[in-house]
């Protein structure tokens, strides 16, 4: 049958219930005990023959003649129905007061993906199956479409993404997963709270968009007739600014937005969690990540070694650091400090970088320069290393918001964590000298008007904030990306409802 008969039988059972006097969306429940519970307590409920109610999903059916059976998943764990015509009222008062053969309304109305309420005793069936002997039931809700078989469940990708409802309840391991998803967030907050941070929220609309190289979503705000942006980071400067309100250790978990290419690793709204802690740098912020990362995956998983791509990443071990212009030199032949704009390009495009397609990104008009062709042969280079481990020595060119390093001013003193060939997690000394702020963001200007949209803007509002005074401080960033790794899955996979075209029709 096709999906319209189907729903036009189910309708026509819509009206079977109806003349039975049974609602088909009822607004109460009597649900007193959820399926794991009644399961839990199974043989003490069989020993008293204590009435209890279930709710849940039909997600299977089959029996003739006086015995019927259902599976009835409510979320928490399954239970069978057991409904035998001897144990049901011929003339059975339905849930909403009318009359009716139960037995025979439940045989001719019910059907897989219907949300039932039964109740009943606890037993146990001849094969040992613990099950729900009912006595009396009631529809919840009437599905008026048919759920795929669940052996076979949703194979098509773009359906599995589009209606990720069906893909959650038949498919066990990506319920887990969203599970596991929430425990990582939770694991990352209670890390941050027990360390004395302060969960802060930042706006997400900004007059000028800032805390990250990438090009931002505009809009417009009605009310006070300006164009604002989304924002880019989960609060960098924002941040920093509640450092220099005087709060020492802060932290947000929350959406950022990036109008840029997507690819395996990049979404263009995706979770983000960034802190800035008063008084610490990158060296002794180390430490730091290397607990937390460990404790993340530890709660979230309960291992420390994962398989991601073609790499083995254990984060017990111990994590090596490895210098970034070190690297470049080795594999390229080129010193990152101080080779010339055209020479950066030359050896970029020497080594097969095609300037905006980067991660298989659609051309986004990147325009070629010392800091991108650079940037570039780095992720040549990272790709092969599987991690974890820490990235020190990138050029201050590159990371515009963070400290010089004192016996090396020309890099910056930052740490990124490489974990399968990529950064999963970025942190600076945060750079508190107001004048040399502005310089930065000056810089990052000219790069802006000579056509890179990426290259920051210059914020004046937090260059006079910074010349209050801002304490030395340490920010880090890392993204849902982390836990799309440590999934072994496409980012878009691990997100609850990634963006997708609307469906033509």
């Amino acid at each position: 049958m096709s999906e319209q008969d189907i729903r036009a039988e189910r309708l026509k059972k819509l009206d079977i219930l109806k003349a039975a006097g049974m609602e088909a969306y009822p607004a109460d429940s009597h649900r007193d005990t959820s399926n794991e519970g009644a399961l839990a307590a199974f043989d003490d409920l069989e020993k008293s023959a204590k009435k209890i109610h279930l709710g849940g999903r039909v997600m299977s059916l089959r029996g003739q003649g006086g015995i019927m059976f259902a599976d009835l998943y409510d979320g928490s764990g399954r239970v069978q129905l057991v409904l035998q015509k001897a144990d049901i009222s011929p003339a059975g008062e339905s849930a909403s007061g009318g009359q009716g053969n139960l037995y025979d309304l439940f045989a001719n109305t019910v059907d897989i993906g219907d949300f039932v309420e039964a109740s009943g005793t606890i037993f146990k069936t001849k094969r040992g199956e613990r099950s729900l002997k009912v006595e009396k039931w009631r529809m919840l809700s009437k599905a008026l479409l048919p759920m795929p078989a669940e052996h076979f469940g949703l194979k098509d990708e773009e359906l599995i993404l589009r209606q990720r409802y069906l893909n959650i309840l038949l498919d066990e391991e990506v319920r887990k997963m969203f599970v596991r998803r929430a425990k990582f967030w939770q694991s990352a907050r209670e890390f941050y709270l027990s360390r004395g941070f302060l969960e802060v929220e930042t706006p997400v609309l900004e007059t000028t968009p800032g805390g990250a190289d990438a090009r931002p979503f505009k809009t417009h705000h009605n009310a006070l007739d300006i164009d604002v942006y989304l924002r880019i980071s989960c609060g960098e400067l924002w941040q920093k600014e509640m450092l220099i309100a005087g709060y020492p250790k802060v932290f947000e978990i929350g959406r950022i937005f990036r109008n840029e290419g997507q690819s395996r690793e990049h979404l263009q709204d995706y979770t983000q969690l960034e802190s800035y802690e008063a008084f610490a740098d990158a060296k002794s912020g180390m430490k730091f990540l290397q607990d937390l990362y460990r404790h993340i995956v530890k709660e979230t998983y309960g291992r420390y070694t994962f398989e991601i791509g073609e790499h083995t990443v254990d984060f017990a071990e111990e994590w090596p650091e490895i210098d970034f212009c070190t690297a470049v030199q080795k594999e390229f032949g080129i010193d990152a400090i101080s080779c010339t704009e055209e020479e950066a390009i030359e050896a970029a495009k020497s080594a097969g970088v095609t300037f905006g397609e980067s991660f298989g990104r659609k051309p986004t008009g990147e325009t070629p320069n010392k800091a991108r062709a650079i940037d570039h042969l780095w992720k040549k280079i990272r790709k092969g290393i599987a991690g974890p481990a820490f990235l020190r020595g990138v050029p201050v060119y590159l990371s515009p918001l963070a400290k010089q390093m004192m016996q090396s001013p020309l890099k910056a003193d930052r740490v990124q964590i490489l974990i399968a060939g990529s950064e999963v997690g970025n942190g600076y000394s945060e750079l508190n000298d107001p004048q040399d702020q502005r310089a930065r963001f000056e810089e990052q200007q000219k790069l802006r008007d000579a056509g890179d949209d990426e290259a920051q803007r210059l914020d004046e509002d937090y260059i006079r904030a910074m010349e209050f005074g801002m304490p030395p401080a340490f920010g880090f960033g890392v993204s849902e990306r982390l836990f799309s790794f440590l999934e072994n899955r496409p980012a878009h996979e691990a997100q609850l409802f990634p963006l997708l075209r609307p469906k033509s029709e």
